[in-house]
């Protein structure tokens, strides 16, 4: 172990940021100290509400310890880090002041540190005792250095110590302050500044800048790649808002009664967010919008924030396998094709200024067995790179609630797309189809005019628009059957292969280009041999070489296949004919969604009749969607033995993943054709008591199920007014207007909570149907009701309107001035949605007393006299 080289490693602009985290930040305009403190009152882990967690402190340790690593072979890391996390946490128990500590020498300073944790390297090894000894001496160094710089008590008195300290860590003739976390080793005068117009950095990030826009500036509308059409629409005009919640584990914290606000609002102000969503519900998309808006300076002002950051999306996908990349490989991650080109070390400097934006995208595309692994790698970056933005995406159930909150991250749920997004959607859908085929702009109209329709009164296909995904599909499919539809889930995946294997080609009136001519059947054997083998295997990406030898093991078994050519040519033909497939690096394929890959993988497992397979499985989740499609594929008699397999004990399973399995039987009815009464009768009894929520989370946590848990839910006339408001919890969050009925059993409850859940469900339902049976019933008494478009707004109209009105949604002044009736009924108005516009419109309501503004609204301005605003 070479302590020269640990120490090279150990640069100030690598330790400086870290060591900083130590200490609590000085307030914003706070000139430097100008008494000695105590160091116990300086730092940021110690007190009622640490800003450092313990968990936090212990991978700002690992960190320091990583660096120092790639010069320490065979040194035991863990045991090296928690003996310097101890070792750190003891400034504590140091019985002295600033001013004290910067009179001794680093090494003195250490070696108080090391006495007050009596044995802390007892256990280690010589080699990892000797690194903890290197790494408390530099940190030694930098902790008495950044005494001198926040405290001018410090810097007056000890002159030349402060200078000592300066020239210890930046070398001979540096006096200068501590460096930020975005300055270099060198002095700045050595080279042109990031910022300057002349500086290399500058020059490259321009280049970057119009790259990553490029790249990203597309999106894939499902089924507007048939005749005469692009493969990809552009973001900036495809792009449709989406709406985020308060992620799981702060949605018992939060309001009850705050609207999904939309994506840009809901990440204003958020350095470190975990954002889940469901397959297909527009995750990566959201990314890529940030990514583009970014580099070409069009963020709306919510996200002013992001101005002027560097994006980096990186696909968690690209490398599962390898772990996170380091920043030094960022450009070749995000695939930028001349990485070469970049100055050296320009991405460590991004990161060190703390201007990146970094776009973590699909946490669960990483083997379950090495999420872990991701973790610890974001704990680590974001503890040495701060001040940089951090936004993860994640499915819901692939990590666990809080999973990054030790870290520091807040969590975002992205929500179900509404009625007004659904209608969105299809327009803009139409729209873009009709800009590429002007000749077929009056059938167009007719489809969009029917297929709104029909997604209004039918449930089937009501249930199934829920995400970007579904109504891309929905849209497709119903342009390509000239305005029919096919009904459930399964019937629509099946129509989609169809499209997209059989009718793509034969649309555009495309020969075979690549010599290779495949039937439907031959293409879907085919793609359920890769489907599998991902499932099997964890992966949501496979080697190229991996797939051309995955297709040459079964193209023996396909003759029709097998005669058009050797695995390349078929896998050539596959990747780029079928639509399904695509290389998103250079020698690696995965699918274009992984829905598709799933539904793909349940085929060939219910074909190959290995359910086992299934049921050895079932606890992990991201087999769920797999199962759930496999039920629906299955034929009766197999369908019933894999239920009966979900609710029976399995080997080695916990009793918290025999709850998962119980649900997602339950879960899994509705997908069932045809199915035994007893079996259906069995899963329902298995499952009854599980349905008996204790805590809004849980509650909200069964909506996942679907419809079917309103048949296993208790008679609400029966119960507590505290187990009425789970009920109504589980029951609204159920996006499906089967609830309503159920509802209708609740909406006599004068408990408030009752009362307000069920008002501020009305957006997910029928808005004439719920304001008839929902809304006409609740007691308006203290009761804010919702309002967050014109068709819910007019419905309140005629129902005589409300005392206390919530706006949740997009309105002008002059909308609700005509919407609001009679005005002199208003007395109370909540704005839980920013409209940004002056407030004196509210003068036409004579007896509006109270203004309400939500949490993560701005301040409001132009309110009249006599209306007292209260800030929530």
């Amino acid at each position: 172990m070479d302590p020269t080289n640990i120490v090279a490693r150990l640069t100030p602009h690598v330790v400086a940021p870290l060591i900083r985290r130590l200490f609590v930040a000085d307030e914003p305009g706070a000139g430097p100290a100008d008494r000695p403190v105590r160091i116990s009152r300086l730092l940021s882990f110690t007190g009622e509400k640490p800003v450092l967690s313990d968990g936090q402190l212990h991978g700002l340790a690992a960190a320091l310890v990583e660096r120092a690593a790639g010069a320490t072979k065979g040194v035991g890391e863990p045991a090296v880090a928690a003996a310097l996390a101890r070792t750190l946490r003891a400034l504590a128990d140091l019985d002295m002041d600033d001013v004290d500590a910067a009179r001794l020498l680093p090494a003195e300073f250490a070696r108080r540190l090391c006495a007050a944790v009596p044995g802390v390297t007892r256990h280690l090894t010589s080699d990892e005792a000797r690194l903890h000894g290197l790494l408390l001496d530099v940190a030694a160094r930098h902790i008495l250095y950044l005494f001198t710089q926040r405290s001018a008590c410090v810097a007056a008195t000890l002159v030349e110590e402060t200078r000592f300290l300066a020239e210890l860590i930046h070398g001979p003739g540096a006096a200068g302050p501590l460096p930020s976390s975005g300055t270099a080793e060198e002095p700045a005068a050595q080279e042109p500044a990031a910022g300057d117009a002349g500086s290399p950095d500058t020059a490259f990030e321009a280049r970057y800048a119009h790259s990553t826009a490029t790249l990203h500036n597309h999106l894939t509308i499902f089924g507007i790649d048939l005749a005469h059409s692009p493969d990809s629409w552009p973001l900036d005009a495809a792009y449709l808002g989406l709406e985020c919640e308060p992620g799981p584990q702060d949605a018992d914290a939060a309001d009850q009664d705050d609207p999904p606000l939309p994506a840009e609002q809901a990440l204003s102000g958020r350095g470190q967010v975990l954002v889940r969503g469901v397959a297909g519900a527009g995750k990566t998309t959201l990314l890529q919008w940030l990514a583009v808006a970014t580099s070409r300076d069009e963020l709306p002002e919510a996200l002013a924030g992001l101005r002027g950051r560097v994006p980096f999306l990186l696909p968690v996908r690209r490398f599962a396998r390898e772990g996170l990349p380091a920043p030094g490989t960022f450009l070749s991650a995000v695939g930028y094709g001349d990485a070469a080109a970049a100055p050296d070390g320009w991405t460590e400097r991004v990161l060190e200024a703390g201007r990146a934006l970094l776009l973590i995208d699909g946490i669960d595309e990483a083997p379950e067995s090495d999420r872990e692994q991701v973790r610890r790698k974001l704990r680590e970056w974001t503890l040495r790179y701060p001040d940089n933005v951090w936004i993860v995406t994640s499915r819901p159930s692939a990590v666990p609630g809080n999973w990054l909150a030790d870290e520091g991250f807040s969590e975002l749920s992205l929500a179900p797309m509404n009625r007004e997004d659904v209608a969105a959607f299809i327009q803009r859908w139409h729209r873009a189809a009709a800009q590429q085929s002007p000749a077929d702009l009056d059938r167009l109209g007719h489809y969009e005019r029917t297929l709104l329709n029909a997604v209004r009164i039918t449930r089937d296909l009501g249930r199934l628009a829920t995400n970007p995904l579904m109504c891309g599909l929905l849209c497709a499919l119903h342009r390509d059957r000239r305005g029919y539809l096919p009904n459930g889930r399964k019937e629509l995946y099946d129509a989609a292969l169809s499209m997209l294997l059989e009718r793509r080609d034969r649309e555009r009136a495309m020969a075979a280009t690549d010599g290779v001519e495949l039937t439907r059947q031959p293409k879907i054997q085919l793609l359920q041999k890769l489907a599998q083998w991902m499932l099997v295997n964890g992966r949501s990406e496979m080697d190229r070489a991996t797939a051309v030898d995955t297709l040459a093991r079964h193209l023996p078994a396909i003759p029709d296949a097998a005669r058009q050519g050797g695995p390349e040519d078929v896998y050539r033909h596959l990747l780029n004919r079928t639509g399904l497939l695509r290389e998103p690096t250079p020698g690696t394929l995965d699918f274009v969604h992984r829905t598709f890959q799933d539904y793909l993988a349940a085929r060939a497992t219910v074909q190959r009749h290995d359910f086992r397979l299934l049921l050895d499985h079932a606890h992990h989740d991201d087999w769920e969607d797999v199962i759930r499609m496999a039920v629906a594929l299955a034929r009766p008699d197999e369908c019933a033995a894999l239920l009966d397999g979900l609710l029976a004990p399995h080997p080695g399973v916990r009793a918290a993943e025999a709850r998962h399995r119980k649900l997602l039987a339950a879960a899994c009815l509705e997908h069932a054709t045809e199915l035994d009464p007893a079996v259906r009768a069995r899963v329902q009894r298995f499952t009854r008591d599980m349905v008996r929520p204790s805590t809004p989370s849980a509650a909200r946590a069964l909506g996942w199920i679907g419809p079917i848990v309103l048949e296993m839910l208790p008679d609400p006339a029966h119960v507590s007014d505290r187990e009425a408001h789970l009920l109504a919890i589980t029951a609204t969050s159920i996006a499906d207007d089967m609830a309503i009925d159920y509802l209708t059993g609740l909406r006599d409850r004068a408990h408030h909570e009752v009362r307000a859940q069920l008002a501020g469900a009305w957006r997910h339902h029928d808005t004439a149907r719920y304001a008839r049976e929902i809304i006409a019933h609740l007691e308006p008494a203290e009761l804010y009701f919702p309002v967050s478009d014109l068709e819910e707004l007019h419905a309140l109209r005629r129902l005589g309107g409300r005392p206390h009105l919530r706006i949740a949604g997009p309105f002008t002044p002059d909308q609700l001035i005509e919407g609001i009736a009679p005005a002199e009924g208003l007395s109370r108005l909540w704005l839980a949605y920013d409209l940004g516009v002056s407030m004196e419109w509210l003068s036409a309501f004579p007896n509006l007393d109270t203004l309400r503004i939500g949490r993560r609204i701005p301040p409001v301005r132009g309110v009249p006299e006599g209306i007292s605003v209260v800030q929530m």
